[in-house]
């Protein structure tokens, strides 16, 4: 990357050193947001002082990105970088993004003001994620892509792992979201959140729940706010995250504007405008936790471990019974089912997803490479371009689960929910009554706040609730080899919103693991199609 500075302002206005800070020395900001209601129940923009945007507090930088189709391209771009979203940050060190405009491609003026915002977090196992050390769009920041929840191992106290904008794709290369907007013309905003494994010096917890998601809430008002002062269309934000950010970026989608969030937005000093995003791309999304150990039971319970041993049985078995009740619960319907319930689900996703996965995949390879294919995986019947199965040799065909049961709510609290329900200075709480009970005694109680943290974290909740400042457009994925959550979850996902009339584009990606990201420039064109944007040159 070449950079050639040509503005840079203080970005962070109004430091103040009156407010405390909880931890990592940070500074807490002394103005306020302020905004008005429009009148019609909707915030308006409106942000002062430290929460207005800067326009020209940016570092003009070049770099050469390869697009989705291999095509390399020179990027002029402007960077604004860790910019603090609110006026009380707890943290700055996370609580800040950067925002990325660009303004040349290949040496044609692009106009961006008009332009979608992708809102991409990097999020990664419920764990902090920091824009604060890096140096261009879509690097430098701090930890690793891809990952799962469970174990989640940190890099020491406040350790951070990221995964919600770099992601890879079927030839296992590395694809970030960020970068490919930048190219294709759009704003890319990449937010900061605190996460579960950071701790103050008096022990203290101060990332976990409901902190990412208020995090990001902020970051999203921030923009709104700013309407008029930020490059891009801030009615036409993005999201995008990958396994725990793939769940935020959903949350984000399906929680816009409610008020559970408020009390916690205000201690913050957010800004007074909406947090709703106007579409939501969501991949491998590690959510509907309360659920989670059930559903992973039912999908891939009669699966062994990689060391080749089966998992507890018994345990293994409630969980999956517990699992119907659960679906039957949710009064799904889908043509050509009726309600999806615990007894036709299986049939629901293959023939919804997994078939359709598998033809595409078997249709885009070539003749010789199909049949080597097909002589080594001989449980697909190949007849007239079509692919079918059945849900026993698909789970064969997947092989080993990635993990030990319960898979969430893990009974010696050793899993990264655990510690992401945790509370002050107790590191881990069980947040299901299976696995707290399993544990202690059969008349035990979640602690009274849990509830309450649990459907903040929860993008289902809000589904539920017919949540009027949800997204209205999705884009969800999966692999079927991901087995680092139950394939239940997107698919009751997708199916929930369809069932609302949302404009939902689900789709697993054949063989996949967790973290893939197989069509990234269909999911750009997507953005386009969706928001009615058509790129502008500037004049």
């Amino acid at each position: 990357m070449k950079h050639r500075a040509v503005k840079r302002r203080s970005v962070v206005l109004g430091i103040g050193a009156t407010a405390g800070v909880a931890a990592a020395g940070g500074f807490a900001l002394s103005a306020q947001a302020s905004g008005e209601s429009d009148g019609s129940g909707a915030k308006a923009s409106g942000a002062s002082g430290a929460l207005a945007f800067d326009k020209d507090a940016y570092t003009e930088l070049t770099t050469t990105i390869t697009d989705a189709a291999g095509a390399e391209h020179e990027v002029k771009y402007h960077f604004y970088k860790a910019i603090t979203y609110v006026t009380k940050p707890v943290d700055e060190k996370y609580q800040s993004l950067n925002v990325s405009v660009p303004v040349e491609i290949d040496g044609k003026a692009v106009d961006a003001t008009g332009a979608p915002i992708l809102l991409a977090n990097s999020v990664g196992g419920y764990m902090p994620s920091s824009v604060a050390e890096a140096t261009g769009v879509g690097g430098g920041m701090t930890g690793a892509p891809g990952g799962g929840t469970t174990g989640g191992a940190s890099t020491g106290t406040g350790g951070v792992q990221s995964g919600g904008n770099a992601m890879v794709d079927a030839q296992g290369e590395m694809v970030n979201l960020g970068k490919l907007a930048l190219v294709t013309g759009y704003v890319v905003v990449e937010p900061g959140a605190r996460g579960r494994t950071l701790v103050d010096s008096d022990g203290t917890y101060y990332g976990t729940a409901p902190a990412a998601i208020v995090d990001l809430k902020a970051a999203v008002r921030y923009l709104r706010a700013n309407k008029g002062r930020i490059p891009g269309n801030t009615d036409r934000i993005v999201s995008s995250g990958t396994s725990a950010g793939g769940a935020l970026s959903a949350l984000l989608g399906a929680s816009g504007d409610s008020p559970l969030y408020d009390k916690y937005l205000k201690e913050l000093g957010a800004a007074d405008a909406s947090d709703a995003v106007f579409a939501s791309g969501d991949w491998c999304p590690i959510t509907d936790l309360e659920h989670a150990d059930m559903a992973y039971e039912w999908n891939w319970g009669a699966n062994k471990l990689s060391s080749g041993s089966l998992v507890d049985r018994t345990v293994s078995k409630e969980l999956s019974t517990a699992f119907a009740d659960h679906q039957a619960s949710l009064k799904l319907r889908a043509k050509g089912f009726g309600t999806v319930t615990a007894r036709n689900l299986d049939e629901y996703l293959v023939k919804t997803y997994l078939e359709p996965s598998a033809t595409k995949y078997l249709a885009a390879l070539s003749d010789s490479a199909r049949a080597t294919y097909l002589a080594a995986n001989t449980f697909i019947t190949w007849s007239g371009g079509r692919a079918t199965f059945s849900w026993a040799d698909f789970l064969t065909h997947v092989g080993a689960r990635k993990k030990d049961t319960p898979a969430f709510d893990a009974f010696d609290l050793s899993s990264g929910e655990n510690n992401l329900f945790g509370t002050g200075t107790t590191k881990a709480r069980h947040f299901t009554l299976y696995s707290l009970r399993h544990e202690g005694s059969a008349s035990a109680r979640l602690d009274s706040d849990l509830p309450g943290k649990i459907d903040l974290m929860n993008p289902m909740h809000f589904i539920a609730k017919r949540n009027p400042a949800r997204s209205k457009h999705w884009w969800i994925r999966v692999g079927t080899k991901d087995s680092d959550t139950s394939l239940t979850v997107v698919g009751n996902l997708a199916l929930s919103l369809e069932n609302l009339g949302d404009d939902v584009d689900a789709f697993m990606y054949w063989d996949g693991a967790h973290g893939s990201n197989e069509d990234p420039a269909d999911f750009m064109a997507w953005i386009a199609k969706v928001t009615g944007y058509k790129k502008r040159s500037a004049k």
